[in-house]
């Protein structure tokens, strides 16, 4: 259901392709997000999840399908971990049960099918779910460092959103947990220690490198990834001030005309004097 008629995606989300083409095309676009190929400005997300699409669109080359495998991938492997987090407690028909009714929500389905971040910053936070429930089963505690990193890997999908499971695994750790209080508390503080240095670690790499080696941090109002984060991703969005500037995609049902696209994917208006940025390659193939 997730990779059916893949093939016609044609460019999925136009704003974030672009960035796809552009990333695959050096090392230097590829680390920063680069939106377009002479590194001008970057889109308004980290690269994680991009990173695992312009990996796919480098061993398949660039069509509509490889753009979104990965999310495909991703949202498969989230319905698996579902069911590998449910069944120790409650049993495999519960499990498969759950699993079920995951793979059938219709924004799951939707997410997995296009190339936005979604998809991937599930799974990690279901992966990272996973692993802090084998740290608490098993009483390993280098299991619950490696869990909260991991959500720190989600920080740089999509940024604050990945934070809104933290209280879940907090409690879930506190009450859960069969050890004394004391190692919890340890546990907790380097845990949090872990999820700081993952999330920080890319973010403080692009600020700490020269403005003019780096290109202009898409979205955020001066020129820092950690601006962007906690205004135009963070407060920004939660308490409703923009509903983001990703650019729109017709979707999955427009099929494809079969013919090779020479036409650019085009983004959505974006911040810092740059109305409508848009892209254009002989190259581009839907």
């Amino acid at each position: 259901m997730y990779g059916w008629n893949i093939w016609e995606a044609g460019s999925a989300n136009d704003f974030y392709t672009a960035a796809i083409v552009s990333m695959s095309k050096s090392w230097h676009n590829f680390w920063y997000a680069s939106f377009d190929p002479a590194g001008f400005i970057t889109v308004d997300k980290p690269p994680v999840a991009l990173w695992f699409m312009v990996i796919c669109v480098k061993i398949f080359g660039l069509h509509g399908w490889s753009i979104v495998l990965s999310s495909v991938l991703f949202g498969i492997g989230s319905v698996y971990l579902i069911y590998k987090m449910v069944k120790p407690t409650f049993g495999p028909l519960t499990a498969r049960i759950a699993a079920f009714f995951m793979t059938i929500t219709p924004i799951v389905v939707t997410d997995s099918r296009t190339n936005n971040m979604d998809a991937t910053l599930v799974f990690f936070l279901l992966l990272a779910g996973w692993v802090l429930q084998r740290a608490v089963r098993k009483r390993r505690g280098w299991l619950v460092l490696v869990s909260f990193a991991l959500v720190g890997v989600a920080f740089n999908i999509k940024m604050l959103q990945a934070y809104m499971v933290l209280p879940a695994m907090y409690l879930y750790y506190w009450v859960a947990s069969r050890q004394n209080w004391k190692r919890v508390l340890t546990q907790t503080v380097l845990a949090t220690l872990a999820l700081a240095v993952v999330s920080l670690s890319w973010p403080l790499a692009v600020d700490s490198t020269s403005k003019s080696m780096r290109p202009y941090i898409g979205s955020s109002s001066t020129n820092s990834v950690l601006n962007l984060a906690f205004g135009y991703n963070g407060t920004q969005r939660l308490f409703g001030q923009t509903t983001g500037t990703g650019g729109t995609f017709s979707g999955m049902g427009t099929k494809a005309s079969g013919k090779t696209k020479t036409g650019a994917p085009t983004g959505g208006t974006k911040q810092g004097g740059m109305k409508k940025a848009s892209w254009r390659s002989p190259n581009w193939a839907g």
